[in-house]
């Protein structure tokens, strides 16, 4: 008889452990997570950097298969966007790259809270489901170049509109909620003295985020002193 009362009082001892450890883990949950929404940009964010990381990837793979130049280098002859973006059409730039993107999900920044998902690359397809803007002038040998990026920023207190923007290296940039959304608290936020912070890719694959100041910086160290960006 013993050993039953045994097995049983076990048995009791391991549903009660049971019961504590999740208590001390819901106990954990609540008190991470209002940590973790504070402490500012977060999962989306991450989302927002991949996405570009993904896009940029995208750029150099198809730039290997085309005598090292982007799309938007190369003649709609040719299989590139060149006469298409030069008249700020972005979705045509993104299209040829269709193989290499995979899906058009990516062309979406998670915090984006006007722009659409689309499902695929078809007719159907427009500047309605696209968060960033295109480095016309992008050139893998310039790695300073803009190749891609947040397009919610705005000139001398104007938001940047669609079509293609020609920046001097000295025009008055910064970033705005925008087409993103005006809650401050989403990952275009840090506090202060940083107000909005973004997100830009370079010519040589990379990805930073940048606050007002490092997005001037970044259209001064181009190497050209107009910088021509393809806004959707």
């Amino acid at each position: 008889m013993k050993p039953r009362w045994q097995k049983q009082r076990n048995r009791a001892m391991a549903l009660v452990e049971l019961l504590i450890v999740i208590s001390v883990v819901v106990l954990l949950f609540a008190l991470l997570v209002p940590l973790l929404i504070q402490s500012g940009p977060g999962p989306q964010h991450i989302n927002c950097v991949s996405n570009l990381k993904e896009i940029n990837l995208s750029y150099r793979i198809w730039e290997d298969d085309n005598n090292n130049k982007y799309p938007m280098s190369v003649s709609v002859t040719n299989g590139g966007a060149l006469e298409q973006i030069a008249m700020g059409d972005v979705t045509d730039c993104y299209r040829v790259m269709s193989n290499e993107l995979s899906t058009p999900i990516i062309l979406i920044c998670p915090e984006d809270k006007v722009h659409t998902y689309a499902t695929n690359f078809n007719n159907d397809f427009n500047a309605s489901h696209i968060s960033y803007f295109v480095g016309v002038d992008a050139d893998e040998a310039y790695p300073q170049r803009l190749l891609s990026g947040d397009d919610n920023f705005q000139i001398n207190g104007n938001m940047a509109g669609s079509g293609v923007l020609s920046l001097s290296t000295n025009v008055p940039l910064e970033w705005a909620p925008g087409r993103h959304g005006d809650d401050p608290n989403r990952h275009f936020w840090t506090p202060p003295p940083t107000k909005f912070v973004g997100n830009i890719g370079y010519a040589d694959g990379s990805v930073a985020q940048v606050s007002d100041s490092g997005l001037q910086s970044a259209l001064q160290q181009t190497g050209v002193a107009t910088n021509r960006l393809a806004i959707p």
